[in-house]
C-alpha cells in the first residue's frame, strides 16, 4: 500500500517495537477489505476496517500455509466477532484478538491501533 496522506493529515498507527509506525490515510481502508502493510522489520501486517468504522491490524501471516494472504480474506461476524477467513483454507481469525475461530490452539499477531484524525 502507497500512503498519500501528508504527516499532518489523519493517520493510522500501529503499535511496533514500542512504538507508533504511521502507516496509512484512514480514507484508503475499504470497509469490508484488507491491505497489506510492509513493517520496518519485514513482517507485513494486514489491515482492516469494518462497516461501522473500526480499524483492525493481525498479521498477514497464514499459520496454516505460511502464506502472506490474509489482507485478501474476507472480513464477516460471526456471534458478535469480526473475523477475516483465509483466501486459503478459510479458518476465521478474530480480528481483535487473533485466536482463530475454527482451532482455538491457533492464533495470529495482533497489532494495536490508533486512528488520529
Amino acid at each position: 500500500m502507497t500512503d498519500t496522506a501528508t504527516p499532518t493529515g489523519p493517520r493510522v498507527r500501529l503499535r511496533v517495537d514500542g512504538g507508533w509506525l504511521p502507516v496509512c490515510d484512514p480514507a484508503r481502508l475499504t470497509p469490508g477489505r484488507g491491505a497489506a502493510v510492509l513493517l520496518p522489520d519485514g513482517r507485513q501486517a494486514a489491515l482492516f476496517r469494518d462497516r461501522a468504522g473500526r480499524v483492525y491490524a493481525i498479521d498477514n501471516r497464514d499459520p496454516f500455509t505460511g502464506a502472506a494472504v490474509l489482507a485478501r480474506g474476507l472480513v464477516g461476524s460471526a456471534s458478535g466477532r469480526v473475523f477475516v477467513a483465509s483466501p486459503l483454507l478459510k479458518q476465521r481469525f478474530d480480528l481483535e484478538t487473533g485466536v482463530c475461530l475454527d482451532d482455538a490452539e491457533v492464533r495470529v499477531g495482533v497489532y494495536e491501533v490508533r486512528v488520529r484524525a
